[in-house]
């Protein structure tokens, strides 16, 4: 069993670095090139890996419960980017409503566990981690009262795609420096999540001046 546990963690640290190098390829070079496009579809790739490892370690291993709303929360984000740049649309698809679903039991799971053992960490990463889970989910299903013609005229699919994706990245980092810089809990989790924001303020200011014919290089 230690075998399998310590491999277990070993694929989800390999992985999870390596997602996270691919991350800042994507954020650094021209959106929607090539080079942009594949380091993006390989940091989903390793993204998926990080989640069902992160799962096993929860379920299976029994350990840090709370890596669960953080594994879902970079899964879920970057699920549902990857499908908004597929999609460019915000009709109802029922894969898109299962997986929302999902993620909303994983996250009662949490809070029902939560509960039961009490504050072990921090508030604000609690608080903020469940947050930011409940409205991303919260605002893919409001999404689908926008009226379809407005949604598509003023690319809020793109917006979606740019917030979404930058939080996927900017959770697996957090959840890295929380754990290798855990002497420096709460700043070394959510010092990663403010320049996550930042970065999507920055890159939506610079797409709604420039629009989509010079996205940021």
């Amino acid at each position: 069993m230690d075998i399998a546990h310590n491999s277990n963690i070993l694929l989800h640290i390999v992985t999870g670095i390596v997602a996270l190098l691919l991350g800042i390829i994507a954020l650094l070079t021209t959106k929607g090139g090539k080079i942009h496009n594949k380091s993006g579809n390989y940091f989903l790739k390793l993204i998926a890996i990080v989640i069902v490892t992160g799962m096993i370690g929860v379920f299976v291993f029994k350990r840090n419960t709370f890596l669960l709303v953080i594994t879902v929360l970079s899964g879920y984000v970057s699920f549902s980017g990857y499908r908004v740049l597929r999609t460019k649309t915000n009709t109802p698809k029922r894969i898109d409503i299962i997986v929302a679903i999902l993620s909303l039991l994983v996250l009662t799971y949490f809070l029902y566990y939560f509960k039961s053992i009490g504050m072990i960490w921090s508030p604000i990463i609690i608080y903020s981690t469940v947050g930011a889970l409940l409205l991303v989910i919260s605002y893919d299903f409001i999404r689908y009262l926008i009226p379809k013609e407005t949604y598509k005229k003023h690319h809020i699919w793109l917006y979606e795609h740019i917030y979404k994706m930058t939080s996927a990245f900017s959770a697996l980092l957090s959840a890295f420096t929380g754990t290798v810089l855990d002497e420096y809990q709460p700043h070394s989790q959510y010092i990663p999540s403010v320049i996550g924001i930042l970065i999507i303020i920055g890159f939506m200011i610079y797409t709604y001046k420039y629009g989509l014919k010079r996205l940021p290089r």
